[in-house]
Order: structure tokens, then C-alpha cells, then sequence
């Protein structure tokens, strides 16, 4: 699974850029989505790289992320979307991975942990 958070807020990002993170549900900073790993998937993160930090996390990550953000709408099924707090310990958001927290992260299960 990968999960994609946003960084960046709206202001100053071209259009197609702001429809793309619309599709996949990042309206927000600090909102998290969890996608599958398929070609259009991967495809629209890359697009996204300089706004948000992606990459795999573990399976007891995404439980952790679903006990403790998980909401449910009015069906009882569960949101594809987990609102998170700003990482703790503060990050870097103007770099790139491995300096700063922007584009692929191969430490997002960390990430994940310090934004629970």
C-alpha cells in the first residue's frame, strides 16, 4: 500500500495540479489517503511530488492509521481519507527526501507515526 499526505496548501499551484489532489481526496494539509499501488495510481503521485510525501508503508502502520484517525460517514463504511496533526518534531517542507520530507519517502511508516 502507499500512502500519499499532503504538505503544501493551495496557494500559488497551477489548476491541473489543484484537480489532481482534488481526485485523490487531499483537500487538505496533512490529509492522508492510502492507495493501491497501480500504474494510474503511482502515475498521479508522481505528478504530485512536489506537494505531497509518498511511499509504502507497513500493514500494522495503516492499522494504527485506521484505529486512530479512522472515521465513518453516515453508511457505516470507512473514509478513504485520515486527517493528521502536523508531524512532530517539525519537518523540512521546502526539500526533497532525504533532507526533507517532500516526494518519495522511504520512511513514511516513521512519518506516519510522528503525524498520529
Amino acid at each position: 500500500m502507499i500512502a500519499a499526505i499532503r504538505i503544501k496548501g493551495q496557494i500559488g499551484i497551477k489548476e491541473n495540479i489543484k484537480e489532481t489532489l482534488f481526485r485523490m481526496r487531499l483537500r487538505r494539509k496533512y490529509v492522508c489517503v492510502v492507495l493501491e499501488p497501480t500504474k494510474e495510481n503511482i502515475g498521479m503521485v508522481n505528478k504530485l511530488r512536489n506537494f505531497v510525501s509518498y511511499g509504502e508503508i507497513s500493514k500494522e502502520t495503516y492499522e494504527n492509521l485506521v484505529k486512530a484517525r479512522g472515521k465513518k460517514d453516515s453508511e457505516g463504511k470507512l473514509k478513504p481519507f485520515f486527517r493528521l496533526h502536523p508531524p512532530r518534531g517539525g519537518a523540512n517542507t521546502k526539500m526533497h527526501y532525504p533532507k526533507g520530507i517532500l516526494g518519495e519517502n522511504k520512511e513514511m511508516d516513521k512519518l506516519v507515526g510522528r503525524m498520529l
